[in-house]
């Protein structure tokens, strides 16, 4: 079957949702907006985001001529974090959400893991990731102890400095954990490795992360696409989202300059059919968990301000899709992520702005890159139709 696109460029800006969704009651999320609160406690200036739509579904006002189709996107599954946001890109609904463990993973789970590593775990509690280092830093580069923490998100993750525990062997304790807490039935989506470096009290984490995530349980639009001879790349953190499967090429990055680039580069050689995808981490991990409003405000102008170079390199035969996965309200309580509908934002070359509406779930993604290359999915709505028609 021809395409109608040869390559589809998916970005997720991570955390970046723009308001409340109808249940955000039950998240305890009432009143959360990320662009919203953002633009009205500290300003926010987007004009080529709101070209391309965004200003129709936020405060933020109209600037110039709307030269793309727009829309908000609800998540259907029960949850708020990142994984469950990519999987439901991707095609996936999660009727359970992961489990969490506010009061640490259990005892008889610890002991272990303890053996099985061969060393002892500080901590086992929610925590976050900076304080605990500055915390327990000092504790575990005289013991070799691991540092064991969670959040309110489905994560166990591991802290450890560089010269006390090397990296090889952090993540292969991450990869023990991972299957530990699969074959016990522990529901937990991410395990995260968190390196760290420096001299008491000034420890700071690494851009050396890596996450270990459960595979998804059915095929993705991923899985589909390479099962079908299509080229997926992943940039960022999505080859960890999806447990490295669905996926051509993977390429990891320093932060959201680095993915910008790396998704140029991509759009300006790659020669396959297919899709690319990004996640572009900083505003989430960054801003969004620190409740730094002002900082967000900048991450989120810095991508702005780099889209016009993107929009200019695609090809007449590439669509482009920006998105979010979840929420994460600086200016709101807490520092967990918030229920939000997010952007759905797309241009190609030959396009006539439309509104795409509310849509009922992420996987409206999944369903219009499958049509785009023949193949239907489980769950999810196209809007391919929508966005080829004549004006």
């Amino acid at each position: 079957m021809m395409s109608y696109f040869r390559r589809i460029v998916l970005i997720v800006l991570d955390s970046v949702g723009i308001g409340a969704q109808r249940d955000a009651s039950r998240f305890g999320d009432e009143g959360a907006d990320t662009i919203g609160n953002i633009y009205r406690s500290v300003g926010l200036y987007l004009p080529n985001l709101c070209r391309l739509g965004l200003s129709m579904f936020t405060p933020l006002p109209p600037v110039g001529e709307w030269i793309g189709a727009c829309g908000k996107m609800e998540e259907r599954s029960a949850g708020k974090d990142t994984t469950t946001g990519h999987w439901e890109i991707a095609g996936i609904v999660l009727e359970q959400p992961f489990r969490t463990y506010p009061e640490g993973f259990p005892k008889e789970f610890i002991e272990r893991f303890e053996k099985r590593i061969g060393r002892k775990v500080l901590w086992n509690k929610p925590a976050s990731g900076t304080e605990i280092i500055r915390k327990l830093g000092e504790a575990h580069c005289k013991s070799g102890d691991v540092i064991v923490y969670t959040s309110s998100d489905s994560v166990f993750q591991v802290a450890a400095h560089e010269e006390v525990v090397p990296l090889e062997e952090l993540y292969e304790i991450c990869q023990i954990a991972r299957k530990m807490l699969t074959e016990g039935g522990y529901q937990v989506g991410r395990v995260i490795a968190r390196p760290f470096i420096g001299k008491p009290p000034c420890f700071e984490r690494t851009p050396r992360r890596r996450d270990f995530s459960m595979p998804p349980p059915q095929k993705t639009v991923l899985d589909r696409l390479v099962d079908e001879g299509y080229w997926v790349a992943a940039i960022g953190k999505i080859g960890d989202i999806f447990a490295h499967r669905g996926i051509s090429w993977s390429q990891k990055t320093n932060g959201n300059p680095d993915g910008i680039e790396r998704t140029l580069e991509q759009v300006q050689t790659l020669d396959k059919n297919g899709l690319i995808f990004t996640n572009l981490i900083d505003f989430d991990m960054l801003y969004g968990h620190r409740r730094d409003a002002e900082g967000y405000r900048r991450c989120l102008e810095e991508f702005d301000r780099a889209l016009p170079t993107l929009l200019e390199a695609l090809r007449d035969e590439d669509l482009l899709i920006i998105t979010g996965d979840h929420g994460n309200d600086p200016t709101f309580k807490g520092t967990d992520h918030t229920r939000e509908y997010t952007p759905l934002l797309i241009y190609h070359k030959r396009i006539s702005p439309v509104n795409l509406g509310v849509r009922k779930t992420f996987a409206d993604i999944a369903q219009t890159i499958g049509e785009n290359f023949g193949f239907r999915m489980p769950v999810g709505e196209s809007f391919l139709s929508d966005i080829l028609a004549d004006p």
